[in-house]
């Protein structure tokens, strides 16, 4: 592995403890850009997770759904703990730390706040870095595509109905079912859909 990948850990929590500093001495700034958002979704942001999305979705071909019966039990495996095991789990863990561990040290509305950030991200599989690990571990890149592709296609079933099941359940908030709408569009229709003709 080159320098970058052996010390991706490093350079994340980098971006992390940056991201701090500059929200704590930069409020303004960082306020004004909060601020730029249309229906719930932050437009940097968006602006920023497309870019990083969209040269791993020029890489999904449609086409490999074909393969999907001739390794079975690897596509299975993948759909059980992405679909039925992490969202349910991540929520539990969530509730676990925010409800009970850490009840003393966050206010209910922040513990909220922070249970329904965790089970966005255990509902929302990256698909930018199953290639990565794919390719960082010499994986197969056809059996690479054919889960993403997979995966994709069904994220854009189920992510929303769960996510609003598990937040509604687990936590005192409520997201509107239309952001969670919004949020599959954006992030992975369009990013899908422009990788698909780029690719063409």
């Amino acid at each position: 592995m080159g320098i970058f990948e052996r010390f991706l850990s490093l350079w994340v929590t980098l971006a992390i403890a940056i991201g701090v500093i500059a929200g704590s001495y930069f409020q303004r700034p960082f306020e004004y850009i909060a601020s730029l958002e249309y229906a719930h979704v932050n437009l940097v942001v968006a602006a920023l997770i497309w870019l990083m999305i969209y040269p791993m979705m020029i890489h999904i071909d449609l086409a490999s759904i074909r393969k999907v019966g001739r390794q079975p039990r690897g596509l299975a495996l993948t759909l059980v703990v992405n679909w039925l095991i992490k969202p349910f789990s991540m929520a539990a863990v969530a509730v676990l730390f925010f409800e009970y561990l850490f009840a003393d040290l966050v206010d209910p509305q922040t513990a909220s706040e922070y249970i329904a950030g965790m089970i966005l991200l255990g509902v929302a599989p990256c698909t930018a870095m199953v290639f990565v690990w794919s390719q960082l571990t010499d994986g197969d890149p056809a059996y690479t595509l054919v889960q993403v592709s997979l995966n994709d296609l069904i994220m854009l079933v189920l992510f929303a109905p769960i996510v609003s099941l598990l937040v509604a359940g687990a936590s005192a908030l409520t997201v509107p079912f239309e952001v969670l709408l919004y949020s599959v569009v954006a992030f992975i229709v369009i990013p899908l859909a422009l990788g698909s003709l780029s690719r063409i």
